[in-house]
């Protein structure tokens, strides 16, 4: 991948994307929304990896987006018909919402690590994330309310279904920062590391830990998990009979018996 705003490594089959605008706090322009949706649908689909770490260079994991690009917004007035200035306003919100779809919608499982300031759009992206992990420094605002606007790319729609409703008005009304042990306490991340470094080190021995599961498995628990958040549990137990009916009888089944018996680790095929 010929990336300009993000970094990418892949090593074990984990792959690590780190957001690469530290002089701007990771913050986000257009280009750079496009290539964040550009990069997860590629590890997506790219079959040696296996699980996803998203990070960020410099002191602060994200902040959100670039604030160049919201006061670029203003450009819009200059169109004279209400309806096509909010239909171009509408199509900048969804190319957004689609860069942190990207995440949702990846196969492979995220883990979002952060430290330092997680800003605005930065809680959009770890909230499409499937584990949140931060150091104990890091803190998180729904700054948007600041701005005089309404988060508009997933915190508001995938928040009340992570952590408490009235938590997340309590944040999303005040923009006030939630630091990595209240971060903890809340439900917001898993774990609160002391250090960057420790952060990191405990986010990575998971991934690898995930990666070395059957992928074919791992894939299906993400797709059964998003589709039960959003169903009832007897939809669900349907959809969980229909996906084990088609994917149940696998190659992975097969070496995880045979690991067993044998008393060694499965090789599982990418």
């Amino acid at each position: 991948m010929n990336n300009h705003y993000f970094k990418v490594e892949i090593e074990q089959k984990v792959a690590t994307v780190f957001f690469n605008r530290p002089e701007k706090s990771n913050a986000l322009h257009k280009p750079a929304w496009t290539e964040l949706k550009e990069i997860f649908d590629t590890l997506s689909d790219t079959a040696e990896v296996r699980a996803i770490v998203l990070a960020g260079e410099g002191k602060n994991f994200c902040a959100g987006i670039d604030l160049e690009l919201l006061m670029s917004v203003s450009q819009y007035q200059k169109i004279e018909c209400a309806g096509r200035r909010s239909e171009e306003i509408r199509g900048l919100v969804l190319i957004l919402q689609e860069a942190v779809n990207a995440i949702e919608k990846c196969k492979k499982p995220v883990l979002a690590a952060v430290h330092g300031g997680c800003i605005g759009g930065g809680v959009d992206i770890i909230a499409a994330c499937d584990m949140r992990y931060c150091s104990d420094d890091a803190y998180f605002t729904i700054k948007e309310i600041d701005l005089g606007m309404v988060a508009d790319s997933g915190t508001l729609q995938r928040l009340p279904k992570l952590i408490s409703p009235g938590i997340v008005s309590e944040m999303a009304y005040t923009g006030r920062k939630v630091y990595g042990k209240e971060a903890k306490e809340i439900g917001l991340v898993n774990h609160s590391l002391p250090s960057r470094d420790e952060l990191m080190e405990s986010t990575h021995k998971l991934a690898t830990t995930i990666a070395s599961k059957s992928p074919l498995s791992i894939r299906g628990t993400k797709e059964v998990l998003k589709y039960s958040r959003d169903h009832s549990v007897d939809d669900s137990l349907n959809y969980m009979a229909t996906w084990n009916s088609a994917m149940l009888l696998s190659d992975d089944l097969s070496e995880a018996f045979k690991a067993s018996m044998e008393k060694h680790a499965p090789n599982f095929k990418d």
